[in-house]
């Protein structure tokens, strides 16, 4: 496999004994990612990649329950504990405008209205009702920017650039 690959699922532990695995999901498109005959792809520790393909899935306590094709038993999938489920990047749904997938902020240069460079976006929290980028600012300072559109005032993610307003008391 030479794509890209982007982690949708961790894989908690197994669940029952005919090969089933408990998963938490780490996308937003759960339910299209994990529907029955969508190919995964299991990365372990190693960065050993076997690909997989969805037989059944169902939502548990907010995680899913997943049995893929190739596994019959619980000796099968015991060594997949604390694994990750990806996806190929062609697999990934293009989104609305104003959309963007995590890999395509991380990492993102973020300035202020003036063009003053603040520091570069290094992780996004998803507390609640919006999403909040960290920023790395110098001496190891960080600005947490709640992504809302009195902050954010333009994305360019082709050139790896975020314009943003800081409101008042974000800075202190």
């Amino acid at each position: 496999m030479n794509e890209k690959l982007f982690t949708v699922g961790k894989v908690v532990n197994t669940h029952g004994i005919r090969g089933e695995l408990k998963i938490v999901p780490e996308t937003d498109f759960a339910e299209e990612r994990f529907q029955p005959g969508s190919p995964l792809v299991i990365v372990d520790a190693q960065n050993k990649q076997t690909p997989v393909t969805v037989q059944a899935a169902r939502l548990h306590k907010n995680m899913y329950i997943i049995k893929f094709t190739q596994f019959d038993n619980i000796n099968d999938v015991e060594k997949y504990k604390g694994t990750l489920l990806k996806i190929e990047e062609k697999f990934q749904r293009p989104l609305e405008e104003g959309e963007y997938y995590h890999h395509q902020i991380l990492g993102c240069k973020v300035v202020d209205e003036d063009g003053h460079e603040l520091g570069l976006i290094k992780e996004i929290l998803t507390p609640g009702a919006n999403d909040v980028w960290v920023v790395g600012l110098p001496k190891g300072k960080q600005l947490l920017l709640p992504v809302i559109d009195d902050v954010v005032l333009d994305v360019n993610v082709a050139g790896k650039l975020i314009r943003v307003h800081v409101l008042e008391g974000l800075l202190e």
